[in-house]
């Protein structure tokens, strides 16, 4: 197991763990979240569960680019991606300023579905981005209202629709995305 990058109790919620991906022990896990109908929009259904470490694998590889799995309470919840949008294909969409970071997020299918609970997690989330960073972006599928509506409950300023260019990589294929920017600055 890796050691956590961030560990926070949020009120009402519990402790959130913030730890890198481990791409051969958590391939499976991810796989089998990713892969579901409600993971369509992570852009990995289909996959297998080589190509899924694959792909953190090589993200593990990179500097400016990390994959994290979030636990609440010792439990396996979420997945969570950081990058640096300068050198990120949303870098052509926007006009980068310094102490920015980019993130993705796809909460994980829940049997027991709790009021609060992404709420509480994206809370932890902002706290650990916004202790190196002054402004988050965040750059959900446009067609997904559910992730755009929740950005904007936690505060996340809309910015425009936009559409991220292909990755074609030996390593990984990005198809083209038509996204929704939306921006957290840190508080002064």
């Amino acid at each position: 197991m890796t050691t956590p990058v961030h560990v926070q109790t949020v009120e009402g919620l519990g402790t959130v763990t913030v730890r890198p991906i481990a791409p051969d022990a958590d391939a499976v896990l991810i796989h089998g979240w990713v892969n579901e109908e409600r993971g369509r929009f992570w852009g990995m259904n289909g996959t297998t569960v080589e190509q899924v470490r694959d792909v953190y694998a090589h993200l593990d590889s990179l500097t400016t680019h990390h994959g994290f799995l979030v636990e609440l309470d010792g439990e396996p919840v979420s997945i969570f991606q950081t990058y640096d949008p300068a050198a990120d294909r949303v870098s052509e969409c926007y006009e980068v300023e310094d102490g920015d970071i980019g993130c993705h997020l796809f909460v994980a299918p829940s049997t027991a579905p709790s009021p609060g609970f992404t709420a509480g997690l994206l809370s932890a989330l902002v706290a650990f981005c916004h202790r190196d960073h002054l402004r988050i972006v965040v750059e959900p599928d446009a067609a997904n209202e559910k992730a755009i509506a929740r950005m904007a409950r936690a505060g996340f300023e809309l910015g425009p629709e936009v559409v991220l260019p292909e990755i074609d990589l030996p390593e990984v294929f990005i198809p083209e995305k038509r996204a929704r920017l939306a921006f957290l600055r840190r508080a002064v």
